[in-house]
């Protein structure tokens, strides 16, 4: 008997069709001889309807509100998903985040996980039951419930894979693997049968769609080998792993788009020390992720900053802007204009040269202006007009062979 844990994404259960599809598979599972642990999203639209819903009647609204709404979604799925189960039969059970024992830290709409007691899952496993958990959600010690943040259904399934010390983690989506290149961009991207983690965790946060970052994180630092597969589909998915030596071989393994990232130019600010350390424990205090970052020569006292930040947190970042510099009368200025970044990801960047030269290569031949830069053991990323973006990645892709992979 094997312990499994399974997620399914919101399109995978985005009506009732596929809620019975993903109980028959959760079926065969079952009846194969395996406790399952079924994690589950919002159905698909859900959640965007809701904040929809909150933003017509508040253009700002409570994060602490917004969690509690949002929590709706998942709630619903769980409740359906166990009721599909138990019409063929499947005894199964439903539990919310909190139930089972995911406490968070008290971040509202983005909080991180601290620990994991698992609640009574495991006594409900060996109860012969099948565990319908809903992702994306916990509680903080003060007993408020928090949400992990877009994409956090995935991180849910895996730290329940890692708590649980599950023989096997399988993340069901509307995509059958990894690709080199998301395939609704690039026609030609392949699938991959293994990725390392490193390499999946650099795709995800350079804007691939098939896995949240962090998850993908946590998954790396307890060793959570995983699987990405198709719910729509038997076919074998790509496992993500500890690299291996054999994967040095491939230079690049794909290209990322991210075409929701925003260009900050912070101008005016004080060219001494300290300054940019002030800048970005302000934008870290109001839990705003920057990425590129470039610093401009300073002239007569003054100081320009550029870097990215995503499209959602612009409205964040100048108000950290302001507050840091609003006591000392230096006129700093904030500009923020739309970006695409396009990366390309690879662990065997480490040992091969002339990767650089090829990208930048590929898009000067076309006329795409670069931006910004930025480089990393295993990744380059450059900042692009959003216009540009879907074409430079198909250009980037052919450049590296990956067509042909």
């Amino acid at each position: 008997m094997a312990l499994i844990v399974q997620k399914y994404g919101g399109t995978s259960v985005g009506d009732v069709d596929r809620i019975k599809n993903v109980a028959e598979r959760v079926q065969e599972t079952y009846e194969a001889g395996n406790e399952v642990v079924v994690v589950v999203s919002a159905r698909s639209g859900v959640t965007n309807d809701l904040i929809s819903r909150a933003k017509a009647l508040n253009s700002t609204p409570d994060e602490r509100e917004m969690d509690r709404l949002l929590t709706a979604g998942e709630q619903e799925t769980i409740a359906l998903t166990t009721m599909a189960l138990h019409s063929l039969g499947i005894p199964a059970v439903s539990r919310t985040g909190s139930e089972a024992g995911i406490l968070t830290d008290p971040n509202h709409t983005r909080a991180r996980i601290k620990e994991i007691s698992g609640g009574d899952l495991k006594e409900q496993l060996a109860a012969g039951k099948v565990v319908i958990l809903a992702g994306f959600q916990g509680h903080s010690e003060s007993g408020e419930v928090t949400t992990l943040g877009r994409g956090g259904s995935d991180l849910s399934a895996i730290a329940i894979a890692a708590a649980l010390k599950a023989d096997l983690c399988q993340i069901f989506t509307d995509v059958d693997g990894v690709y080199t290149a998301d395939p609704r961009v690039v026609s030609k991207a392949k699938k991959l049968q293994y990725i390392s983690y490193e390499e999946m965790l650099e795709l995800a946060s350079s804007g691939s769609k098939v896995m949240q970052n962090r998850a993908v994180e946590f998954a790396q630092k307890y060793n959570v080998n995983f699987e990405v597969r198709s719910s729509f589909n038997r076919n074998p998915g790509t496992i993500v792993k500890e690299e291996v030596k054999s994967m040095e071989d491939v230079v690049v393994s794909g290209v990322a788009l991210d075409n929701k990232q925003a260009k900050v130019v912070v101008s005016n600010l004080p060219d001494q020390p300290g300054a940019a350390a002030t800048l970005f424990q302000s934008l870290a205090n109001a839990d705003v992720s920057v990425d590129m970052i470039v610093q401009n020569i300073g002239r007569e006292g003054k100081a320009n900053m550029t870097f990215t930040v995503a499209r959602d947190d612009v409205v964040r970042a100048e108000k950290a802007v302001q507050s840091a510099f609003s006591d000392v009368g230096t006129g700093t200025e904030f500009e923020s204009s739309e970006i695409a970044i396009v990366s390309i990801v690879g662990v065997g960047m480490r040992t091969h040269s002339g990767v650089a030269a090829t990208l930048f290569d590929a898009l000067a031949n076309t006329g795409i202006n670069i931006q910004l830069v930025s480089t990393s053991e295993i990744k380059i990323s450059v900042g692009i007009h959003p216009e540009s973006a879907e074409d430079a990645t198909r250009l980037i892709h052919s450049a590296f062979g990956l067509d042909t992979v």
